[in-house]
């Protein structure tokens, strides 16, 4: 059964220096508002606050958390704050930024840049309901991934993963610039540690060792990408890790999408979307090379591409 949604925080409230403007996004385990700092500046303030081990209702603003519940909901309220610090250290123009994170209301909150724009998903349904094709061109493709990928290596650089890559979490500025928002170490937690919490992976982006407790790293990101690149050429996520396991469609998709894009762009893909991580590229690196016209391409350091070395230097980020 679903969790039931929670009550947002009132327009107009003052917390932490921040005063609520409106909420601007809700998932299963924060609610995003659209804020004012005491500077008249606009933030974006994401709330921990997860469906399925807190509750509030109406004029509440502290989360009621079941004494069952209490250990968890700590937990990973201290991964949301530990992911907080790690991406505050970040400074990249595609990668969200962190500005601040505080307590309050027995939570924990997280400040960051406000982006006027709209999602990579809403881009490709308005493309799909005006009928185009392709549904969003190789090169509009390769111009906004090159970027996301440069996004990610760096968060990688960081030994931070992101770990729910797909469009709903690309955010396209104005000027098309995309952003990567929504990391999911807290999510991954708390699924590692409640196994009556389902995971909140959306069907199709997720790597299916993100669903057998197997090592994570670098290819579980890659993943993803493959999989929102797959997604803006046929406007649906890929067939689920899970179901392809049992009966792989996919080579389907690929010989229908050959009419539309390069033999490059789709082996790029299908390479991307392998089910065994050792048999897709094991660091963003190695996938940059293939995105890249020849004439840019050059040889990698030896060891960027070493899956033995990368299993000791990216481990998970939440134990």
């Amino acid at each position: 059964m679903a969790a039931q949604q929670n009550a947002a925080l009132p327009e107009g409230l003052e917390l932490g220096g921040y005063r609520i403007v409106k909420k601007i996004a809700v998932g299963g385990f924060s609610i995003v508002y659209h804020a004012i700092n005491e500077h008249g500046q606009d933030v974006a303030v994401k709330e921990y606050l997860p469906a399925a081990l807190a509750k509030r209702g109406q004029g509440q603003l502290a989360p009621v958390v079941a004494p069952e519940h209490t250990e968890l909901f700590r937990l990973g309220m201290k991964f949301f704050f530990d992911e907080g610090r790690a991406l505050a250290a970040i400074t990249h123009p595609n990668v969200v930024r962190v500005l601040n994170f505080f307590r309050a209301h027995d939570t924990v909150y997280m400040v960051m840049g406000y982006e006027q724009g709209r999602s990579l998903q809403e881009h490709i349904e308005r493309r799909k309901q005006k009928g185009v094709k392709p549904l969003v061109s190789e090169r509009s493709i390769r111009i906004a991934f090159a970027q996301v990928m440069d996004a990610l290596r760096e968060v990688h650089t960081h030994k931070l993963l992101h770990l729910d890559l797909k469009p709903a979490n690309i955010y396209l500025r104005r000027d098309g610039t995309p952003i990567l928002l929504d990391f999911g170490a807290a999510r991954q937690t708390l699924h590692a540690d409640l196994s009556t919490l389902h995971p909140m992976y959306t069907p199709g982006f997720a790597a299916p060792e993100l669903h057998a407790k197997r090592e994570l790293g670098p290819w579980t990101d890659i993943y993803g990408i493959g999989a929102s690149i797959f997604c803006c050429m046929l406007g649906v996520p890929p067939q689920s890790s899970i179901e392809r396991k049992r009966d792989d469609h996919m080579e389907t998709y690929f010989r229908e999408l050959e009419r539309l894009y390069s033999k490059e762009l789709i082996a790029l893909v299908r390479w991307s979307l392998a089910l065994d991580p050792l048999k897709r590229p094991q660091s963003v690196y190695t996938l940059q090379k293939m995105m890249r016209p020849a004439e840019q391409k050059t040889e990698p350091p030896a060891d960027a591409s070493s899956p033995s070395s990368l299993l000791s230097r990216f481990r998970r980020v939440v134990r």
